[in-house]
């Protein structure tokens, strides 16, 4: 059966989208590769596992009062919930579009592939943590921001006892707290840039107070479990044997170079380390989604006032169009169902006024996120922590020494760098390495930290097209198309 709307993607953008979309009436199939809704930001353990408690997470009034109005939508057959389904690719078909799933909700090596069908395609697949490369980040122990809070949400783990956060960007509250909250002692929080880089930028604070109040509820909580935030340093190395077991700390200038004799070492037993997040585009690149690059680095999906993206039929919500925050990627995923509504010809599900409301949120909340990646950049010469035999790329082990020579050798891009070295060819496809690759490709005559002009932007980031998404068995593909040939010659 072809449902009128396939909504990829189960966080908020996508969990606002189709219960937009089935309140103006509409049949939708919900796809999500986890085994709860919710998405990163309302990680839930899986159904019958130990709580975590509802201290890790914001706004679930919002979550259950969605949570109930799909599950009505589910008993009464008009929504179509498929969970633990990981999407490896998706295609325009003669009437709509056809999404190729993994169904991965049986036991291991139970997989079947399936072919889901819709008129219109909403895609809100999220953003992954994005890595930089030191020395020891390869070294068990060794976490993403993203990594650390999941362990919590997800399995009401600590991932140590003695914990340091690191990186950039207001996402290292939360996990700090979530971290310290959970028992461990986190001795400090590390922000690589100043904070008097907000100081343009008040107007966008102003204009939302409820970002206020919330960063006011972090000091209060980092106060309260006694955590420094040392703004201006960075984690430049990682030491250890068999695993994780101190960290060398160190102030950076303005532009991310270590100032000399500021290095400290301190022990621990767990480092969550984040430099923003990095949109999952593999989905809208396939289909041919027009893609410009936004102001943290990164390359998002164009799309306009409704979330249409330049693909018709497809709408993008959410991070993919900007990292902004659940609170935008919820307006957006209402603004998507809105549209898909009226290119079906229904009226709004959402009444004028409010319709008007939600849009200005989204304005102001978009401006909030370009003022927050503004003033919580990469830091410009983070590659001079990175030493010749610091591993770049963890797939295939190659370390930042050849991604250099295969500069030196006339290696352009990453795209180069990554057919000379092999950079970006292993399990993950580039996205833990890809955007380190592309800027180790970029450094100057004088060696690390000097960055040669890049075409496009700061970095000129742009993933590539990957016609698989997600690994997928091949069993499972051969097992797929028997079954197809044998329905078609009946």
């Amino acid at each position: 059966m072809r449902s009128d709307l396939v909504v990829i993607g189960g966080g908020p953008a996508g969990m606002a989208a189709a219960a937009t979309a089935l309140a103006g009436g509409l049949r939708v199939t919900l796809l999500d590769s986890g085994r709860t809704l919710g998405g990163q930001y309302w990680r839930h353990p899986a159904p019958g596992s130990v709580p975590t408690g509802d201290h890790l997470h914001h706004d679930l009034t919002t979550y259950r009062a969605l949570v109930d109005v799909l599950d009505a939508h589910r008993v009464a057959g008009t929504l179509d919930l498929l969970l633990s389904h990981h999407v490896w690719t998706a295609v325009a078909d003669e009437d709509g579009f056809a999404v190729h799933v993994l169904d991965r909700s049986g036991t291991a090596g139970s997989e079947v592939a399936e072919v889901i069908r819709g008129r219109q395609l909403v895609i809100a697949t999220g953003a992954f943590d994005r890595q930089l490369p030191f020395p020891g980040w390869d070294l068990p122990g060794v976490f993403t921001a993203g990594g650390l809070q999941a362990l919590l949400k997800g399995n009401g783990v600590a991932a140590g006892s003695r914990v340091v956060v690191a990186g950039t960007g207001p996402f290292l509250l939360p996990v700090a707290t979530a971290v310290a909250d959970s028992g461990a002692r986190v001795l400090a929080v590390c922000e690589a840039n100043s904070p008097t880089r907000w100081g343009r930028r008040v107007g966008a604070v102003v204009r939302s107070p409820a970002k206020a109040i919330e960063g006011a509820g972090y000091a209060v909580a980092l106060a309260r479990h006694r955590i420094p935030v040392r703004t201006s340093t960075v984690v430049v190395a990682a030491h250890g044997q068999a695993r994780l077991e101190a960290v060398t700390l160190a102030a950076v200038d303005g532009v991310g170079r270590v100032r000399p004799g500021t290095e400290r070492r301190v022990v621990v037993d767990a480092l969550g380390v984040g430099w923003g997040f990095v949109p999952q585009l593999d989905l809208a690149i396939t289909l041919g989604c027009r893609l410009l690059e936004w102001v943290d680095g990164n390359h998002v999906a164009e799309v306009d006032a409704g979330q249409r993206s330049s693909v018709a039929g497809v709408l993008v919500a959410g991070e993919l169009t900007g990292i902004g925050g659940a609170a935008l990627a919820l307006r957006e995923g209402q603004l998507a169902g809105e549209s898909v509504l009226a290119d079906a010809g229904r009226p709004p599900a959402t009444a004028p006024a409010r319709l008007v409301q939600v849009r200005r949120e989204v304005e102001r909340l978009r401006a909030f996120a370009r003022a927050m990646a503004e003033a919580h950049p990469v830091p410009q010469a983070w590659t001079t922590w990175v030493q010749d035999d610091t591993v770049a790329c963890r797939c295939e082990e190659v370390p930042a020494g050849r991604v250099r020579a295969a500069v030196a050798a006339g290696a352009s891009d990453a795209r180069q760098v990554k057919q000379l070295t092999r950079a970006g060819m292993g399990w993950c496809q580039g996205r833990m390495c890809g955007y380190a690759a592309t800027c180790l490709a970029h450094e100057g005559p004088d060696g690390p930290g000097d960055r040669r002009p890049v075409d496009g932007g700061p970095t000129a980031y742009a993933p590539v097209e990957r016609l698989v998404a997600t690994p997928i068995p091949l069993g499972a593909l051969a097992a797929a198309e028997f079954e197809a040939k044998g329905n078609s010659a009946m």
